[in-house]
């Protein structure tokens, strides 16, 4: 499937089921690049580094915040420090968040949608 731009989706939330330099495998697929996974579905993220997070990544995040309760952030291979105002937008959408390395954020999104939590997140490729 495609998203409106026509970019690749996933129109469902699956586990994550491996990831390495520059890529993310779920559901018997491959992506290159950095992942949403949202209540929505998996889709690209356009952002290459962490630093690269500015209101327009979180835009995706923001539009279903009201779908899930928790925002796993993946980092990259190093941990990070998100900008005060983007911490602000999504406390103002009523989002719990975590940052993490992209391999820690990954496992544990897997995890807790497992158990059925409403869960989210953005990963960086490594």
């Amino acid at each position: 499937m495609a998203d409106p731009d026509g970019s690749p989706f996933l129109p469902r939330q699956v586990p994550i089921d491996g990831y390495g330099p520059r890529f993310f495998h779920f559901h018997n697929m491959s992506h290159p690049g950095s992942i949403l996974a949202l209540p929505s579905g998996i889709r690209p993220w356009t952002v290459e580094r962490f630093a690269d997070i500015d209101a327009a990544a979180l835009a995706p995040i923001l539009a279903e915040a009201e779908r899930f309760e928790l925002l796993f952030l993946g980092t990259g291979k190093d941990p990070a420090i998100l900008k005060e105002p983007l911490k602000a937008l999504l406390r103002e959408a009523g989002l719990r968040f975590e940052l993490m390395p992209t391999s820690a954020a990954a496992a544990t999104y897997n995890v807790l949608l497992g158990e059925g939590r409403l869960v989210g997140a953005g990963l960086v490729a490594l």
